[in-house]
């Protein structure tokens, strides 16, 4: 190796390790982390020249890959032509663009968008939506929240309050966070058998207290960070009934499972049902580019502007950045003019093929698989940095967190190379129990 190129690598890896803060490390106890030169297709090219096959899609959001020609030109030609301008009493092409694409694919009657800037903002605009639509009803006191147990919907204050209470990433902040409430998760698997009773624990809140609850909160179908867990869609549609019933509005959070990870488009569009509210972000740009939509019915806005003081109020000063939104609308059309239904099902017939056989180990608690999502859960936390350090070594890249293995590749991972990610998964788990 050139040993000017060392240095170079030795001094940035330095640098990081004294002043950079990654997710969820600690600066003064630090993970390893492995220095990127490049990334194309479903390879990630490190520092040293290794290259490791993409097993997570930068956080489930390149679904086309890396430096996908497509994408790029698009970057490129709009940040030559305007690569940022407010949105306030101004408006561009690409904005205007990627809400007529977001309107025509998203499940109706959803037909207004606000563009924010990322999945936890999202999240927050969805939730100020629900609560300035309640009070514009006359109804004030319905200002709290109902989200399910193992979910996750970001890291932002407000939509950490709707995370798990108990198994969440956010333990340290009870007391100091709203206090909403909680539904038991479903249990009934998706593909499995439908079992009512999954319905007792959020029917009672919502009997004994829809008069508080502005919205329910879920994630359609996969729940995610909270557990990568794969519920039954029968649940989202008594859900949806509930919600009308009680009048309390049903904000479907499509972070994760927008875009067709779950083998369809969306989450919701397994039960055949739409919501009041959904947040998009993640693969909304194909990974390129930091963008969140939320989508709203007409109901919704109308009610909200009806009453004082007559505007939905939240603007970011991103909100509907042009690069961004250009990145987004080629994406949207990338993948609409691909097989993409083909390629996930593919994935999910490989995933199942792959990561099937460890179900007998002792230390596996389950190994289940949907679309282009397939997870290995343990019975034990996994050893963060031994555990990484061994896909690395394999060629792979699979980021595991708490009790889970998991992989959500891009879409346009062929077989050979899943073969390689399904098979390092199988050794690597295989050799946790010593490690």
């Amino acid at each position: 190796m050139d040993t000017t190129y060392s240095v170079k690598t030795s001094s940035l890896l330095d640098f990081d390790r004294k002043h950079l803060w990654h997710p969820y490390t600690s600066i003064t106890n630090p993970l390893p982390v492995y220095p990127v030169e490049s990334a194309e297709g479903v390879r990630i090219r490190l520092a040293n020249g290794k290259e490791l096959i993409d097993g997570m899609a930068s956080w489930w959001a390149a679904i086309h890959g890396y430096n996908h020609p497509v994408l790029v030109d698009a970057i490129r030609e709009q940040a030559a032509r305007l690569p940022h301008i407010m949105f306030g009493g101004l408006t561009h092409g690409p904005a205007v663009n990627l809400a007529r694409l977001l309107v025509e694919c998203s499940p109706e009657p959803l037909e207004k968008v606000f563009l924010a800037d990322s999945g936890s903002v999202a999240v927050e605009v969805a939730m100020k939506m629900a609560v300035q639509y309640q009070r514009a009803r006359g109804f004030k006191e319905k200002n709290r929240f109902l989200s399910l147990r193992s979910g996750y919907h970001g890291d932002t204050f407000h939509a950490m309050s709707v995370c798990d209470p108990v198994t969440g990433m956010h333990g340290m902040y009870k007391n100091i966070l709203p206090e909403y409430y909680f539904a038991e998760a479903p249990h009934c698997c998706f593909g499995g058998e439908w079992d009512p009773g999954d319905l007792a624990s959020i029917t009672r809140i919502l009997q004994d207290r829809h008069s508080r609850i502005c919205a329910v909160i879920l994630e359609p179908v996969i729940q995610g960070a909270g557990g990568m867990r794969f519920y039954h869609p029968e649940y989202l549609r008594q859900v949806r009934s509930l919600c009308d019933q009680f009048e309390v509005l049903l904000i479907a959070d499509e972070i994760a499972t927008g875009f067709g990870r779950s083998g369809k488009l969306f989450g919701c569009n397994h039960a055949g049902i739409s919501p009041d509210i959904m947040c998009l972000g993640k693969a909304l740009t194909g990974g390129c580019m930091t963008l969140a939509a939320v989508l709203a019915t007409a109901q919704v806005e109308s009610v909200i502007s009806s009453a004082a003081p007559g505007i939905f109020m939240h603007g970011p000063t991103f909100m509907g950045n042009p690069l961004a939104c250009k990145t987004a609308e080629a994406s949207i059309k990338l993948l609409f003019s691909s097989d993409w239904q083909t390629a996930v099902a593919n994935i999910e017939s490989q995933l199942i093929k792959g990561l099937f056989p460890l179900r007998p180990m002792k230390h596996v608690r389950d190994v289940r698989v949907l679309g282009a999502t397939g997870v290995v859960e343990l019975t034990s936390p996994v050893d963060m940095a031994a555990v990484q350090r061994e896909f690395v070594a394999r060629g792979v890249w699979v980021r595991p967190f708490g009790k889970l293995v998991y992989v959500m590749p891009p879409y346009i991972i062929d077989n050979n190379d899943l073969r390689t990610l399904t098979q390092a998964i199988c050794q690597v788990v295989e050799r946790i129990k010593t490690l």
